[in-house]
């Protein structure tokens, strides 16, 4: 599921209908946008709790965008900014779908329901937005529209995004040794390590202190024990973000993958592979992690 609700939220980050809408808003360059959108749901931030609620970031990057962003965009205007720039991003990419967009709206909310957000602070502060417009399922708006549609894949990927770091958390696994080890398994470390902001020294810290654990070998890639580790780490995370499908059962499941699975191909065309989210193609089993 997380592979088809993902490159809908992901459209934010990697279109520029999502990058203009920041810049137009006046947040000039990626990260801006980026930190401010993503964490606007929390109000205005301190860089030390955006830090620890996005978990792998070095925290002098994301100290270089907030609480700087704050001075040039309200939390407020940057929810409106970020929905914007990603439903005029749907518009393109599921232009002719817009029925099957309403009705994989209305699915996934289904499956939001009732959720209980304890311990997950991105995904209940993106809980506590109201649902864009009427609920009625038009393409500019509603629970159902394009804009409902972009709003149930945040919250969920959120949602499960709370749940892996609470996985890595209890696996002794901190932010920055979260991406190297991730980047043993199939990422690059000239990829990730920019994207993520951490020094060379934070970087070679952190692999001396997995290599410690058993976890990598020399040259950076995992063995069997760091292979079984970032497994028991992927099955935490799959185990706590299996509430909504478990609740709705595999039937109503299926029911939403079938709507989800055309709209997120179609997304995931404007999606860069290998992705730094993780982020395998729609509809195949991950083995890889966020």
């Amino acid at each position: 599921m997380w592979t088809l609700f993902e490159p809908i939220h992901a459209v934010t980050y990697f279109t520029p209908e999502g990058r203009s809408a920041y810049e137009q808003a006046g947040l000039r360059g990626f990260w801006r946008g980026y930190f401010a959108g993503r964490a606007a749901p929390l109000g205005a931030a301190g860089p030390a709790v955006v830090a620890a609620s996005f978990f792998n970031f070095a925290p002098a990057f994301v100290a270089r965008a907030i609480p700087g962003v704050w001075e040039l965009i309200t939390p407020e205007e940057a929810l409106r900014v970020r929905l914007a720039g990603a439903t005029s991003a749907l518009g393109r990419l599921l232009a002719g779908q817009e029925a099957q967009a309403a009705t994989a709206a209305r699915l996934l909310w289904r499956a939001i329901g009732e959720l209980d957000f304890s311990g997950r602070v991105l995904a209940s502060a993106n809980a506590a937005l109201p649902v864009p417009g009427d609920g009625k399922g038009d393409a500019d708006g509603g629970g159902g529209g394009l804009a409902g549609l972009w709003q149930a894949a945040t919250l969920l990927r959120e949602h499960r995004g709370d749940g892996h770091f609470a996985a890595l958390a209890a696996a002794d696994v901190d932010g920055c040794e979260a991406v190297v080890l991730r980047c043993g398994l199939d990422l690059r470390r000239e990829d990730m390590q920019p994207v993520r902001g951490w020094t060379d020294e934070a970087w070679d810290d952190a692999l001396s202190r997995l290599a410690a654990r058993g976890w990598v070998a020399t040259g950076g890639t995992l063995t069997s024990a760091g292979l079984q580790a970032h497994a028991a780490v992927e099955d935490a995370t799959d185990r706590a973000a299996s509430r909504p499908w478990a609740r709705l059962g595999p039937e109503a499941t299926a029911e939403i993958a079938a709507a989800l699975t055309p709209l997120a191909r179609a997304c995931a065309t404007v999606l860069p592979y290998p992705s730094p989210i993780g982020l395998p193609a729609p509809g195949v089993s991950d083995e890889g992690g966020r």
